[in-house]
């Protein structure tokens, strides 16, 4: 008897197109299957042979939270680099090591939840360190370098299934999942759907994650926009995945849908297919599907249009195809290429801000004082992976200087705390200090982080341990024991030392001393990640939520002591500080300031006052304000990963030239910034683009230990754009690497333009005395603008000026070019009317929700008074009749060329937000003007219609 064989079902068959694989493995999912699949841990289908599946692997700078991985320098660093050759090596690098731990761990998933793409739009953001750029150009260009390498370069099969974050206007962490971003049209196309439109259309994108907080008063995980602009730039399926814990939050804390199977059915119509929610529990979300679907809120089309998204990444992740996945056996993982590429990202990613007096680089023979709480740091972020190899600054001077040529102090202060029964907190000695944990490659036990709970607790004793105490700004303190193991709290309340660093999502390692009115010089002790203050008991010393233990704090010895011990015997001193990525900004928590902590000042005045010939280093997420007009030399890095303190000592010491460019603005002061939750980023004048006073150091800047010469500028206009041609010379003494930048600007715009814009740039490696012609390409869409009137992008016609030079503020070349063009025509308003989110200028309005599902209405900020301007609007031979739609309660008066009102329109109250009336008035209006319109009282402004 002949045996039968099972045919091969087409999903399986990799010669078939992929739609049909699609089609045919859909058919055979059970509804139940398909809407388990809406879920992140999508369960798997036995009876199919489908693996259980989950979207998200986070890796924004090496492979996170699946143990030891490269690390490479963080991502705002890696866009200081200005390369995207080197980020493409990177990607491929990253996605290959998330290729081999799969191979032995399945719970490392192959959806890549990486890069953010959200620009870096205000410097006090908590998570600047994810974003590349403040320049959407610039980011556009790093996120598709990234992407593509990520994806791999096989034409069928993708390595991992990036997904770009954070879908839309997404630049604050307060209250982020309640406050609404308000982006006029042309801050939406020009700026920030612009960096996320780039990288879709390259070709490497498999989707986008929505962000938490609303646009124009909707949420993001229910924005139109993922219909209307995301999924029309490219013909592949895009995966679109919530962020954790947000599909609830449309209910429990934005309130915008009454049920959760409003919200979700909601959510999945406008575009998200995997629900990212409660965790590994997918009952939830599949309860609520159901529940929609019974209260006929959704389709079984609109689960099975999400479901075949789902299967399409998972189809060019090679799924199905095991036996011609190029990539099924991947093994390459903390390889010596790797290793390679971790120290050259992070010495690309150097920028020298200041050099002055040839203090860098250092010469051979110099006597190096290292100072800063940073200097013997290797510091992580929330999306790091785990170390298995890491180096400090101090470290790397140690291995470039020699050990005998460099001094140390780390400037904490030293403080013992006294209880009121006189006795001391003491540290009891640990069975292994951070450095005896660490496995031969410098890998950190898992054991030794907060939460550890088989040390002893801190005890109190007659003298006490001297602890190393670190202000980190707004009285957010850090405490240490001598071995370097910080002080944390566990879950059973007691206090340990049992942290490597500050870390966790809750962070358990930070503390503030209150001061108590009734005792002269106590102080309580409360520790931040519980809300509770420390206390003493018998066994040992706990956080409680009763008796409060008064501290005096008796120091013994201040920070600057130690630096001006050092700093004196130095011929050059090094100053390392910045910031801890888990504290004062990081995700959910924003900055308050721009200025470096006291404490961190401190340090750098006394290493000023004792050696005039001192640097600073900051090794920072974010940008900061310092007084540097008497430093001779000053740099900045982000946190670099595991190669970071190599990476410094080299540039240095001059084995590199530093080349690496400022990717954001580095304010003079607080002052010079907008709002936090300002996102217009024209009115306010923000960004480089329209930024109008002195920065400190201003976008695109970054110093060389060599010089260059830019000549011979000249251009040719083709069909496709302009071809921008100059001779880059490197004039200096060494190798070197230079990062010439082309910005544009229209010389006589009709509406606000930049004051210059990145349109093309190149890192350079040029030997000494060596010239070469840089080419650089500029699309002839770079030189549009959004015209609201038109409601698309349009190019003037006239004079646009081409800008060469080596950043955003020292331009070298210039040339002007007559470019052809639309020109403007005034507003066919008599015809088509006005929408009240397409004005020219606003005072005191912001853009909200037309309705749940689409458009958008003005209303005056908090229900006060609020004007719109509509510049050259056509009211043809003349019109009778001002109509407007609008909702709420309040006025609407009409007015041309700001003269007197012509038409007052008043509403009362319509009900809800969302009940729309229209109101007329008389008016005699002809020929071309510009309206406007004062708004006043709590109402929605939809349209404004002219009839007669």
């Amino acid at each position: 008897m002949t045996a039968q064989t099972t045919p091969t079902p087409p999903f399986r068959d990799p010669q078939l197109p992929l739609a049909k694989r699609i089609d045919d493995l859909l058919g055979r999912l059970t509804l139940d299957e398909r809407i388990a699949f809406l879920h992140q841990f999508s369960p798997a289908v036995d009876r199919l042979g489908l693996a259980a599946f989950r979207t998200g692997q986070e890796a924004l700078h090496g492979v996170a939270w699946m143990g030891p991985a490269t690390v490479f320098p963080q991502a705002v660093g890696l866009g200081a680099t200005w390369n995207e050759d080197l980020v493409r090596r990177i990607g491929e690098a990253v996605s290959t090591e998330i290729r081999a731990m799969r191979a032995r761990d399945d719970r490392v998933g192959l959806n890549v939840w990486s890069p953010t793409v959200n620009l870096l739009r205000h410097p006090l953001w908590g998570r600047g360190e994810e974003g590349y750029s403040e320049d959407p150009k610039l980011t556009s260009a790093i996120a598709t370098a990234y992407t593509r390498g990520l994806r791999g370069d096989h034409p069928t099969y993708w390595r991992t299934a990036p997904v770009l974050k954070h879908w839309l206007a997404h630049n604050n962490e307060t209250n982020r999942d309640t406050t609404s971003s308000s982006v006029r049209p042309r801050v939406l196309h020009e700026y920030d759907l612009r960096a996320f439109r780039e990288t879709v259309q390259a070709g490497a994108v498999a989707g986008v994650m929505p962000a938490y907080n609303l646009v124009n008063g909707r949420p993001n995980h229910v924005s139109p926009y993922l219909a209307e602009h995301l999924r029309t730039w490219t013909d592949e399926d895009l995966l679109v995945c919530s962020d954790a814990g947000a599909p609830s939050n449309l209910v429990d804390s934005e309130h915008y849908f009454d049920t959760h199977e409003e919200a979700t059915a909601a959510a999945l119509r406008a575009g998200v297919d995997s629900f990212t929610d409660h965790g590994t529990d997918s009952s939830k979300i599949v309860e609520r599907v159901r529940g929609a679907l019974d209260r006929g809120l959704l389709s079984t089309d609109d689960i099975d249009e999400a479901v075949r998204r789902q299967l399409s990444v998972r189809f060019r992740l090679g799924e199905f195809d095991p036996g011609a996945d190029p990539y099924a056996d991947a093994k390459d993982f903390d390889t010596p290429g790797h290793r390679a590429l971790a120290q050259e990202a992070a010495e690309q990613a150097v920028v020298l801000l200041k050099n002055e007096n040839g203090l860098l680089p250092l010469a051979e023979d110099t006597r190096v004082a290292v100072v800063g709480l940073l200097a013997d740091e290797c510091k992580l972020d929330w999306y790091s992976g785990t170390l298995i190899h890491r180096s400090t600054p101090l470290e790397g001077l140690y291995e470039r200087f020699g050990a005998e040529r460099v001094t140390f102090a780390e400037g904490v202060d030293r403080v013992r705390l006294r209880t009121s029964a006189g006795t001391y907190v003491s540290v009891p000695e640990a069975a292994s200090s951070p450095d005896e944990v660490r496995g031969a490659e410098g890998a950190l036990d898992p054991a030794l982080l907060a939460g550890r709970t088989d040390l002893p607790p801190l005890t109190t004793d007659a003298t006490g341990t001297d602890l190393a105490l670190v202000d980190w700004g707004d009285g957010v303190l850090t405490l240490r024991a001598p071995d370097g193991r910080y002080l944390s709290v566990a879950e059973d309340g007691c206090v340990r030392a049992s942290a490597d660093q500050p870390g966790g999502w809750v962070v358990q390692e930070t503390f503030r001393l209150e001061r108590h009115e009734s005792h002269e010089g106590g102080h309580l002790l409360k520790h931040l990640g519980t809300g509770r203050y420390v206390s003493v008991a018998t066994d040992g010393v706990k956080v409680a939520d009763e008796n409060p233990e008064i501290f005096t704090l008796v120091v013994s010895e201040r920070g600057e002591e130690s630096v001006t011990r050092v700093a004196g015997q130095a011929d050059v001193v090094l100053v390392i500080v910045g910031n801890d990525p888990h504290i004062n900004g990081r995700e959910t928590e924003d900055r308050t300031t721009l200025r470096l902590p006291e404490h961190q000042e401190r340090l750098l005045r006394a290493a000023r006052a004792a050696n005039p010939r001192t640097a600073l280093i900051l090794t920072s997420a974010y940008p900061y304000t310092v007084d540097s007009a008497d430093l001779p030399a000053a740099l900045w890095t982000a946190h670099g990963g595991q190669a970071a303190g190599t990476a410094l000592a080299r540039v240095l010491a001059g084995d590199v030239s530093p080349a690496g460019r400022l990717p954001q603005t580095w304010y003079a002061s607080d002052a010079d910034l907008p709002g936090l939750l300002d996102y217009d980023v024209i009115g306010s004048r923000q960004t480089y683009l329209y930024f109008e006073g002195t920065p400190l150091f201003p976008f695109g800047h970054g110093l060389s230990y060599a010089t260059f010469a830019y000549e011979n500028l000249s251009y040719r206009l083709t069909d496709e754009g302009l071809k921008v041609t100059f001779t880059l010379t490197n004039t200096g003494d060494r190798t070197a690497d230079e990062v010439p930048q082309l910005y544009v600007r229209a010389v006589s715009p009709s509406v606000p333009r930049p004051r210059r814009e990145l349109a093309a740039h190149r890192r350079v490696t040029l030997a000494p005395g060596s010239p070469t012609d840089v080419t650089l390409d500029v699309p002839l869409s770079t030189f549009a603008f959004w015209d609201v009137a038109q409601n698309r992008h349009r190019r003037e016609p006239g004079a646009y000026e081409l800008l060469v030079g080596a950043s955003s503020e020292d331009i070298r070349l210039s040339t002007t070019i007559d470019l052809d063009g639309e020109p403007a025509a005034p507003r066919p308003v008599r015809e088509h009317g006005l929408d009240a989110a397409a004005f020219d200028d606003q005072r005191g309005t912001e853009i909200v929700d037309r309705t749940k599902t689409s458009g958008d209405a003005v209303t005056p900020v908090d229900g006060g008074t609020g004007e719109l301007l509509f510049h050259d609007c056509d009211f043809g031979d003349g019109v009778a009749e001002v109509t407007v739609e609008a909702s709420g309660e309040g006025t609407v008066e009409f007015s041309l060329n700001g003269g007197p009102v012509l038409a007052v329109l008043p509403l009362s109250a319509t009900g809800g937000p969302y009940d729309y009336t229209t109101l007329s008035a008389g008016i005699v209006a002809a020929g071309v003007h510009d309206v406007h319109l004062k708004l006043r009282g709590p109402l929605r402004l939809a349209r404004v219609g002219f009839s007669g």
